[in-house]
């Protein structure tokens, strides 16, 4: 009986030695701004408001920043992950998993209404600035259509190509899914590889009746390592991919500008956020134009795209003379003529089919 209050006060003071040494060392620590694992900013400790304590809104600011702050948080990210997916024998952690060393996220549920207003959307920008131009589009599967069939779950990809080539008039489509593979996706990201884009490109420029690129122009430059969006979402321990960036002295000499900052750049820039990606074009913002003061052609093109445009657009630069690029996600279609001259510029509508499913485009 004695043995047994004994046993039961050391287990009390372990425990509340452990909850107070981890209160004091979550007080100790430094917060942090930036996760780099998760690719995004960590919450701060919320300003104290009688209002937000009236109406319980602080108490969940607080969770979210003790949530984000815990000392020790991808640890337990990735002994969760472990737990999902090893011990319980579960295929997927938050519809994220693993297959082959490389991280996927289950996307299979397609909304056909959402593509057709992508494509209602994209017919009203052609039909009010662009009839009479020289315009293309093309979808950019996502890298969940290159795996084996029994897998996992897939959207029907098939059906957003019949829905946008039904809902889309006087555009000319570019497929371009055959100009792709597996290898030509991050392993813990979602995007497609820059120094792969070769057979994309060319496909391109073929339907847009442009010169070949010839790929032996370019030097790779390695960046380093780099962890993708999976891969923080996730929290698993995996290897991370290399960042390779395609370049030249003719590249190198281009001018960006960037119309929301109002600020002169290159195209390849250290990224000032936590997504490496962001080295191409500075990621995603909503217009930019990059300029090539030693191209031979007088070309322009209108680049509407995603995120994967921004490691596209400078490997068509050998073919214009200047590239806009139109994020419609963040700024609206209504009034693209207070910045841009439309005229006889050729126009390439590029977008993910998964961009396409979730109707975002303004």
């Amino acid at each position: 009986m004695q043995e047994n209050k004994i046993k039961d006060a050391i287990i009390t003071i372990v425990f509340l030695t452990t909850l107070f040494s981890v209160f004091i060392i979550n007080i100790i620590v430094k917060d942090k701004t930036i996760s780099d694992s998760e690719r995004r900013k960590l919450v701060s400790f919320p300003k104290i408001t009688k209002s937000n304590i009236m109406d319980g809104e602080l108490s969940e600011k607080f969770e979210k920043y003790f949530s984000d702050q815990f000392v020790g948080r991808d640890f337990f990210r990735s002994l969760k992950t472990v737990w999902s997916l090893n011990i319980f024998n579960q295929k997927d952690n938050n519809e994220l998993f693993v297959k082959d060393n490389s991280l996927y996220k289950m996307e299979y549920k397609l909304k056909e209404k959402n593509v057709e207003k992508s494509a209602e959307k994209i017919q009203e920008i052609y039909n009010k600035y662009l009839t009479n131009m020289n315009v293309y589009y093309a979808i950019i599967p996502e890298k969940n259509y290159y795996l084996k069939k029994d897998d996992h779950l897939k959207m029907d990809y098939e059906k957003i190509k019949e829905i946008m080539n039904k809902n889309l008039r006087d555009i000319n489509y570019i497929d371009i899914w055959s100009s792709l593979n597996l290898q030509d996706y991050y392993r813990t990201d979602l995007h497609w590889k820059q120094e792969n884009l070769y057979d994309v490109v060319n496909c391109l420029k073929k339907d847009m009746g442009l010169k070949n690129t010839d790929f032996s122009q370019y030097n790779i430059q390695d960046k380093g390592n780099f962890y993708g969006v999976y891969y923080g979402q996730l929290g698993v321990n995996i290897e991370p991919d290399k960042l390779y960036i395609l370049t030249n002295n003719e590249l190198e000499s281009c001018v960006t500008y960037n119309f929301e900052t109002n600020q002169k750049g290159k195209i390849y820039q250290n990224p000032k956020t936590a997504d490496k990606y962001d080295i191409y074009l500075s990621g995603a913002v909503p217009l930019v134009t990059v300029e090539n003061p030693n191209s031979k052609s007088r070309k322009e093109l209108l680049l509407f795209r995603d995120s994967f445009g921004s490691s596209l657009a400078p490997l068509l630069l050998d073919s214009y003379r200047k590239i806009t690029l139109i994020d419609i996600r963040y700024m609206s279609s209504k009034n693209l003529d207070q910045y841009i001259d439309f005229k006889e510029q050729d126009v390439l509508f590029l977008y993910s089919s998964l961009v396409l499913n979730q109707n975002i485009l303004k």
